[in-house]
């Protein structure tokens, strides 16, 4: 039997989902770089398919990062992402099977993906890096920082100015720091039997 059989306390749901809210304003309080790398600390212990793993994190913090990142953002999300303390970048490696050596060893995993074309890899890739994503975001809210995840950007360009010269593509953007409780109400959630089904 798992020795995790118990659930955790109604405090961190709320802290991690119930209570939780996406922000678009953060107060002007520093994130600090040890926060960031335990933050990467807690995400990547959620499971991928073969351990793969395929998320590459950029943490956009400097005037200078930010200064590339602002032109490629979508016009309304421009101004709450440069007031972010930190923006994180999430992306996966489409060679992300050259990992795999050490992060699956029992098995030759990199055989499955090696030598397969970008539309094969992508799928799995994708998928991954947006499980870890969501992990990132758990893990954030976890350690009491608050996320405001979004797309609204374009990927060639953020590609080109952050990942330029390797097989990273971007999948979406987090920004993180302490929100303000400056808030539109909670939107609704659908019901589970509008949502889901025990078969």
């Amino acid at each position: 039997m798992s020795k995790f059989d118990k659930p955790l306390d109604g405090a961190a749901f709320d802290q991690i989902f119930r209570q939780a809210r996406t922000y678009n304003q953060f107060a002007d309080r520093p994130v600090e770089d040890s926060v960031l790398r335990e933050l990467y600390d807690l995400m990547k212990w959620g499971p991928t398919s073969a351990n793969m793993s395929p998320t590459r994190l950029v943490f956009v913090k400097s005037a200078e990062a930010k200064k590339k990142l602002e032109p490629v953002l979508d016009e309304g999300n421009r101004e709450k992402t440069m007031k972010a303390p930190v923006t994180a970048i999430v992306g996966y490696d489409m060679e992300f099977y050259e990992k795999l050596p050490f992060l699956f060893p029992h098995t030759d995993a990199r055989s499955w993906f090696a030598g397969k074309s970008d539309e094969q890899l992508e799928p799995a890739a994708l998928r991954n890096s947006s499980l870890q994503g969501a992990y990132l975001i758990i893990a954030a809210r976890a350690l009491g920082l608050d996320c405001g995840p979004m797309s609204g950007f374009d990927n060639a360009k953020l590609d080109e100015a952050f990942f330029a010269g390797t097989r990273v593509r971007s999948n979406f953007i987090i920004n993180l720091g302490y929100g303000q409780e400056d808030l539109f109400p909670r939107s609704p959630r659908l019901a589970f039997d509008e949502a889901a089904r025990i078969a």
